[in-house]
């Protein structure tokens, strides 16, 4: 059966991260993912995928690890999510430490959602290097990977490069939290294949997707029945979510408004309505 949840920037002017994760666990969903940006550049020469103004909530937010921490602290069943962190500004080293940390303190109930992102400036203002985004997250996740399995674990490559280091909690779930792949690009399906443990694009598979992504695992020994494939953003709509579960997706994670409390737990209801006739 598939799996239900939710997605909202934890800011300053909306639903705090305790309040909204304990409704979402009253209200018997399976899931909350928090997106993350750590700021946005004032010059935004970087144009918004989405096409309009970027909204101010993109500067907003918490960071994801301090609010998942906290939704952890006040609940016991759902899962915790980001969706996504930017792998790509954050010291591998440091997020391994952040995400064992946060895996051990929900009692293996945390969710790696990943991409590399797409604001240059802000990429360039941690050092980082646009042309190279996601041949430096395959490493820092490799890298992750290897020291959250690995007593004394070493790391040599072209972007991440330590010797032997002591790092300690280990995550609960064996090998590491699962690593969801948040991105829908044709290289995506390879990318998951080989160091993911699920796909999370937004807004579907696209045309063909289902299929390329059986290939991509596949062709490395891999199975479409291995990994999650859980579509991020969904709106309020029980004929789309049931079509969408029909397409294979295992995880459904709705998108919740920019709003006041009172309208974000009003929306929350619907979803939870929703999810009550899915199941």
């Amino acid at each position: 059966m598939a799996e239900f949840g939710v997605q909202i920037f934890p800011t300053d002017q909306t639903i705090q991260p305790v309040a909204i994760a304990k409704a979402v666990e009253e209200r018997g969903l399976d899931s909350l993912f928090f997106p993350e940006h750590t700021h946005i550049p004032v010059s935004r020469k970087t144009p918004f995928p989405g096409g309009t103004d970027l909204p101010n909530w993109y500067w907003r937010t918490h960071d994801p690890f301090v609010a998942l921490a906290a939704a952890a602290a006040v609940t016991s069943k759902i899962k915790l999510g980001t969706g996504i962190c930017l792998v790509i500004e954050r010291d591998p080293i440091v997020l391994a430490k952040e995400c064992a940390s946060l895996d051990t303190i929900s009692e293996g109930r945390f969710i790696l959602g990943i991409g590399a992102g797409w604001n240059v400036e802000e990429m360039e203002n941690h050092g980082a290097n646009y042309e190279q985004r996601w041949a430096i997250v395959r490493e820092k996740v490799l890298a992750m990977k290897a020291i959250w399995s690995e007593d004394e674990a070493e790391f040599h490559g072209d972007h991440v490069d330590f010797d032997p280091i002591w790092s300690w909690p280990k995550p609960v779930q064996a090998g590491g939290p699962p690593i969801w792949l948040g991105a829908n690009s044709k290289w995506a399906f390879d990318r998951v294949a080989e160091y993911c443990d699920g796909w999370l694009p937004i807004g579907g598979a696209g045309s063909g997707g289902m299929a390329n992504m059986t290939a991509a695992l596949e062709n490395r020994g891999r199975s479409i029945a291995d990994i999650e494939v859980a579509l991020f953003g969904a709106p309020a709509d029980l004929e789309q979510a049931i079509a969408r579960v029909d397409q294979g997706f295992t995880h459904i994670v709705f998108s919740l408004p920019q709003a006041e409390p009172d309208r974000v737990l009003s929306h929350l209801d619907k979803v939870a309505e929703i999810v009550d006739k899915l199941r």
